[in-house]
């Protein structure tokens, strides 16, 4: 009879435990972003030369160039750990270095550029062009 009491607590604390991530979980889901650009850099624990510069160089032109809209809250910069976001990762399926910039309209959908390839071959190298270019998608975004 014990064996049978604990067995029914047990499943009791299980299914009550569940229960509660799937609520939180849908609370999430449900969030949507109005009237923003994201711009949203991935990265894995370590990283390359061209990695960081991807990161550097991004994070100067948002703090100079954008710094009135990342104040005012129309334009967000993340820096985000692969390893830490598996799920936003998996949402752009990005599995390493990447940069994409979102934009979401007033009505709350979303419009992701993936911007990675052109980064790895211009953050480095030509890192004039890489913020020229990365303003231009941004205000392009910002301005519909």
């Amino acid at each position: 009879m014990k064996n049978v009491f604990l067995t029914i607590v047990l499943c009791l604390g299980l299914v009550a435990c569940g229960n509660g991530n799937v609520k939180n979980e849908s609370k999430v889901e449900k969030q949507v972003k109005k009237d923003v650009v994201e711009v949203l850099y991935f990265h894995g624990k370590q990283r390359c030369a061209t990695c960081m510069a991807i990161e550097k160089n991004t994070k100067h032109l948002m703090e100079s160039t954008f710094a009135e809209k990342l104040k005012n809250g129309e334009l967000v910069f993340k820096s985000i750990d692969i390893t830490e976001e598996e799920k936003l990762a998996d949402k752009y399926e990005v599995s390493w270095s990447s940069l994409i910039i979102v934009d979401y309209d007033k009505s709350g959908k979303e419009k992701a550029v993936n911007m990675t390839e052109f980064a790895f071959s211009n953050a480095r190298a030509n890192s004039n062009n890489f913020k020229r270019r990365v303003a231009e998608q941004i205000n392009t975004m910002l301005n519909n």
